[in-house]
């Protein structure tokens, strides 16, 4: 009898500790990183799990260093300078959706950089 109990209760520990890996963890609020949610105020940004350590923000197309949809820092520093798009929520000098043409200048640098095309950015 107690073998039994023990083994359903060994099930038990293993089925909950799938259920928990199997839902979906709350983003972690990490100062500087942003998810890509559009409309999203700089001070209220979390992590998606993207890794920002290189030198290219394959999310939104743009060397990292200057990627305020990463960092609210820096969205914080182009805000103030005036150079923000409002209707989408960053830089107006990094709105691919105002102006398109800006994604190609971007990409030179990466192709400068790397001697081939960039991944294509996977948020607008």
């Amino acid at each position: 009898m107690r073998t039994i109990r023990s083994i359903s209760m060994l099930w038990l520990v293993v089925l909950t500790a799938l259920a928990g890996c199997s839902q979906e963890k709350p983003p972690v609020a990490e100062s500087g990183r942003k998810t890509g949610n559009a409309g999203a105020k700089p001070e209220a940004v979390v992590a998606k799990g993207d890794d920002h350590s290189g030198w290219w923000c394959s999310e939104h197309g743009i060397p990292e260093g200057i990627c305020a949809q990463c960092s609210t820092k820096l969205a914080a520093d182009y805000q103030k300078k005036g150079d923000w798009c409002k209707e989408h929520d960053r830089p107006e000098s990094q709105c691919f959706i105002c102006h398109p043409e800006l994604e190609q200048k971007f990409a030179a640098q990466y192709e400068a950089k790397f001697g081939k095309k960039p991944p294509k950015p996977e948020l607008n």
